[in-house]
């Protein structure tokens, strides 16, 4: 069992999952990677054997699955309890990692990418975020539900096919909760409203459509760092149109185009961020895409302050020379 057990010194929730250390691995340190036992199938590919039952599909004409999800093998967070909190001892508190860990198969190609995928699969893959972000706001014991996708080992991710993850966590996380503080703080109306409109006409922006705009954003923690800010204010992802969701994710889509044409096939982990399930205060829904191309290295560890060695807007300068070239 998955256990949460809260660090006192930041109020921050660390989850302890022993079983994630036995899952099968595309990816390794280099020192000790080794060659893929060809006799170990992709768990993700069509025909994979055992195949994990699906808690949701979206079929082509024939059809054939081509998007999938299904519950993760290893979880980190799994049962239907209420959150718990136990005191262990003077400063030892801890709770079940209870709530729901789900992979998000988007293709069943495993050499496709999704910088590369058409308007009608990205459609279809927003629509599929949206219903399962739905069908956890429903669930009474999930008070946010964290949407990612790693791409790379340098970036987490375990298995080369194409995938996401979806986890239903039985709190709000701290960075939400900052976040959420954060907008509460803001006087001048809504944070990300108000930067949208500001930085659409400045040297950070890198691309825009009708639903969302792109900028590597002033505070870019890190290299390259891109901000993809919905242009209707929603606190919820749940709460979007067909017609706004899919813009959403087009815009998704080809900042990371324009990323690989600027600086190559580069690791990075992309995360969606939306009120949690219950909230009812001031909130906009927004994508986080941070490339993985620098260390988290003692300074940052130890002070929670960033360095960016590539200002925000040199990276969308650059950005958008490689977009016109590409």
């Amino acid at each position: 069992m998955s256990q949460l057990r809260l660090n006192l010194l930041t109020g921050r929730w660390v989850t302890i999952v022993p079983a994630r250390a036995n899952r099968t691995t595309d990816f390794a340190p280099r020192a000790t990677q080794v060659e893929s036992d060809p006799s170990l199938p992709c768990p993700f590919c069509p025909g994979a054997d055992p195949a994990d039952p699906s808690l949701a599909e979206v079929h082509d004409a024939t059809g054939d699955w081509t998007m999938r999800v299904v519950e993760n093998r290893y979880p980190a967070f799994v049962g239907d309890d209420t959150m718990a909190v136990h005191n262990m001892g003077p400063v030892h508190v801890m709770a079940e990692a209870s709530g729901a860990h789900e992979v998000f198969v988007f293709t069943r190609d495993h050499e496709s990418r999704l910088e590369r995928f058409g308007d009608d699969v990205i459609a279809s893959l927003m629509r599929m975020l949206r219903d399962r972000f739905r069908a956890h706001a429903t669930t009474p014991h999930i008070r946010y539900t964290q949407a990612i996708v790693n791409h790379g080992r340098e970036a987490g991710a375990s298995l080369a096919h194409p995938h996401g993850q979806l986890l239903g966590l039985p709190f709000v996380p701290g960075e939400i909760l900052e976040e959420e503080r954060a907008f509460e703080r803001f006087k001048g109306g809504c944070i990300v409203c108000t930067t949208s409109g500001v930085e659409e006409e400045s040297e950070r922006f890198v691309l825009s459509n009708d639903s969302a705009v792109v900028i590597c954003p002033f505070w870019s923690s890190s290299p390259y760092e891109l901000l993809v800010m919905p242009r209707t204010h929603h606190q919820h992802i749940t709460d979007c149109t067909d017609e706004e969701l899919v813009g959403v994710g087009i815009a998704v889509r080809d900042a990371l185009r324009h990323l690989v044409a600027a600086i190559g096939d580069v690791a990075f982990n992309l995360v969606f961020h939306t009120a949690p399930s219950h909230h009812s205060g001031q909130y906009h829904w927004h994508a986080h895409l941070f490339p993985k191309l620098t260390t988290t290295a003692g300074f940052e560890r130890g002070t929670g302050v960033m360095i960016n060695i590539i200002s925000p807007e040199s990276a969308a300068a650059e950005i958008r020379r490689a977009a016109v070239t590409a």
